[in-house]
């Protein structure tokens, strides 16, 4: 099983979510930044690393908020166990929206993605199991 690391980061009552740029809506969905943990990384570690390579954005974790089983086919033959966290940025001054990307990232060719801060209810949208531990965030 694949060990992954899922980011909440939320300020000022909202979420950081993205989008891909050059993939439609359809295929990837709305998402939060998330990644594999590294051998001899520590998922919280993995969180925060996700963040800052994904969005550029300098977080710290704020706490833990459970472990779910995420089965991925039939997109990939995997399944993940994704630890999930909220998080919070370093700095309070941070930007609406923005783009941002990887050009190596572990799996794959370069990408690109467009941030924003979606209120928290809207948690709803996000794809392929992301949202499953939303309702564990505290204010």
């Amino acid at each position: 099983m694949v060990q992954k690391a899922v980011a909440y980061v939320v300020h000022r009552g909202r979420l950081l979510v993205f989008t891909h740029d050059d993939v439609p809506i359809e295929t990837t969905g709305v998402q939060v930044p998330a990644g594999t943990v590294e051998p001899g990384e520590s998922p919280a570690e993995a969180a925060v690393r996700e963040v800052l390579e994904e969005t550029g954005l300098r977080t710290r974790a704020v706490r833990e908020l459970g472990t779910e089983v995420y089965d991925v086919r039939p997109a990939k033959d995997e399944r993940h166990e994704r630890h999930f966290f909220q998080l919070a940025p370093v700095e309070d001054s941070v930007p609406e929206r923005w783009h941002a990307g990887e050009e190596h990232p572990s799996e794959g060719q370069a990408q690109r993605w467009t941030c924003w801060w979606a209120p928290l209810d809207h948690g709803h949208v996000l794809c392929a199991g992301f949202g499953a531990r939303l309702g564990e965030i505290v204010g």
